[in-house]
């Protein structure tokens, strides 16, 4: 499964329980739109963390880098090549 897929499955499955994730595009603005709030940021962020080994203490909270399927994406894979993965 690639990395855009795994954050659609989590994207759908806790915010968008009636949205199937082939439907959500990846350039789909999640924070102008609705789908996700402040609370829900922190949820991305620690799932972000969790899923991919990222140190929580390094990640860039900002809501630009949680945007959409493509900004979480792209946020991810310079995170993997710039950050000590655990």
């Amino acid at each position: 499964m690639t990395t855009s897929a795994e954050i659609k499955e989590f994207i759908t499955a806790k915010f968008l329980p009636d949205t199937d994730p082939a439907e959500l595009t990846d350039d789909y603005d999640l924070v102008e739109n609705g789908v996700i709030d402040s609370l829900g940021l922190l949820r991305v962020i620690s799932w972000v963390a969790e899923t991919y080994g990222l140190p929580l203490d390094d990640i860039a909270i900002a809501p630009e880098n949680f945007r959409s399927i493509e900004a979480i994406r792209n946020f991810v894979d310079e995170s993997r090549r710039t950050l000590p993965v655990a």
